[in-house]
């Protein structure tokens, strides 16, 4: 297992970083690496969030030494959504099979987890999360057809979407962590806006389903101190609590986003007025 640790960043220094500064610290280049677990721990809310993507060979989910632990899910719990083929997951012997968009809640204490795919030619794309618990929940699969979606947004102002609840008070019972994924319908290309900031939550955003010469321009910084970094295609940006993340794409595109942090009441957001935006 390959894991990259990032170190929390002050908003006041925030401000002053470069162009590769800012990638640096927030961004996550590479997610996905053919038959390995490639993770990345962030200290802020101690979120790790990456890719597994077995091909040639089964793929177990490991801890380093950075964590401090015998297994894993020792003392955490997991969310995971399947961007790619078909694939399954071993937990402690018993197999789910997760197809395209399909996601599975994995609690505290399993000690065994394994992931392949039925079809190296297609292989899946394991995009999880994952965050500290305190007490175990069940493992539950989760289907797209079994998220809970909420449409928002409208046509004029190019940000109508479905958000798909995943880990989700709603769905299924979890620590802390909340998970779900995001379609904008073709045409549009704004997503969160207008803004806000969650000081109670951080967040990641993973960005995918884009062609290789779009791009998404991911909005991040204080309201009054905004700065963006260009993504493209499976790439992954941590949003500590006092920043807000939007995005603009030049093309509708597809997101998974993940939070962890005090509570896991969705609309309870710091909202910023449009006209509050710098």
């Amino acid at each position: 297992m390959k894991l990259d640790v990032r170190y929390p960043n002050h908003p006041e220094d925030s401000k002053k970083y470069t162009t590769d500064e800012l990638r640096r610290h927030y961004l996550i280049e590479t997610v996905f690496v053919s038959d390995e677990v490639k993770l990345t721990y962030s200290h802020v809310d101690r979120i790790i969030a990456g890719g597994i993507k077995p091909v040639n060979k089964e793929v177990k989910l490991e801890a380093g030494k950075e964590m401090g632990v015998s297994y894993f899910l020792e003392r955490r719990e997991a969310g995971i959504i399947n961007i790619g083929g078909k694939g399954e997951i071993i937990i402690d012997g018993i197999t789910y099979s997760l197809d395209n968009r399909d996601g599975i809640y994995i609690g505290k204490g399993n000690k065994e987890v394994i992931f392949r795919s039925l079809d190296k030619n297609n292989p899946a794309k394991f995009y999880l999360n994952s965050a500290p618990a305190h007490r175990e929940y069940p493992t539950v699969k989760i289907e797209i057809s079994k998220a809970n979606p909420n449409r928002l947004g409208n046509q004029t102002t190019l940000n109508k979407r479905t958000i798909y609840q995943y880990v989700h008070p709603t769905v299924c019972q979890s620590c802390q962590l909340v998970m779900g994924l995001t379609i904008l319908e073709p045409n549009n290309v704004w997503n969160t806006i207008p803004s806000h900031t969650h000081e109670r939550r951080m967040e990641v955003y993973f960005y995918f389903d884009m062609a290789e010469d779009t791009r998404v321009i991911h909005l991040m910084g204080e309201p009054t101190e905004t700065r963006h970094i260009v993504m493209s295609n499976e790439q992954a940006v941590i949003s500590p609590s006092w920043s807000i993340h939007s995005g603009v794409g030049t093309s509708n595109y597809t997101f998974i986003w993940g939070m962890c942090g005090e509570n896991q009441t969705f609309n309870d957001m710091d909202h910023v007025k449009m006209n509050e935006l710098k």
